[in-house]
């Protein structure tokens, strides 16, 4: 067995045991709210210029603070999700604890890794459109959704809602 795969099993298997031991929630379904269609629009729209199509928008007391697109490829960084790319973003005019009173709004469910960021942000609420299932109708992805990861979390609360115009989200993987 070679490193990468023990790496990647004993992650598995360490993600595995945290669920099954129930851990304790800390996330809690949110709420949409007015202004969330708004802003999911935006995600979307910055989604259609992405090298895949995924945005992001950061928002607080509804004010776009951020906006991110996928750029993983035109920056050759694996890591330039648009949710990594909007917190980047954020941070090069606001302070990290500014993060916790925002909202993040994604055209995709988060992958382990941006969620994994939002987390340890602070990010207050995410709402996003297409799930990880639905994504990976179109694209490979990693089976863990952003509920589990938060649920998984012992250290800090998160608000997540997800579904808000993923129709519009995924009709962007067929455009050609």
């Amino acid at each position: 067995m070679d490193r990468r795969t023990l790496l990647t099993g004993g992650g598995t298997l360490l993600v595995a045991a945290m669920l099954a031991r129930g851990a304790q929630a800390r996330s809690r379904t949110a709420e949409l709210l007015p202004d969330d269609s708004e802003f999911m629009e935006l995600a979307i729209a910055q989604a259609k210029d992405g090298d895949y199509p995924f945005g992001a928008v950061i928002v607080d007391d509804k004010r776009v603070l951020a906006l991110g697109q996928n750029s993983s490829k035109r920056n050759a960084d694996p890591t330039a999700h648009a949710e990594m790319v909007a917190i980047r973003s954020f941070l090069s005019g606001h302070e990290p604890e500014d993060l916790k009173r925002t909202t993040l709004y994604s055209s995709g469910e988060p992958c382990p890794m941006c969620m994994g960021a939002i987390i340890w942000c602070g990010i207050r609420r995410l709402v996003y459109a297409a799930s990880i299932a639905q994504l990976a109708t179109k694209l490979g992805q990693i089976g863990i959704t952003s509920q589990q990861i938060a649920d998984a979390t012992q250290f800090r609360d998160i608000e997540i809602a997800g579904g808000l115009l993923s129709g519009n989200a995924m009709r962007l993987f067929d455009k050609g």
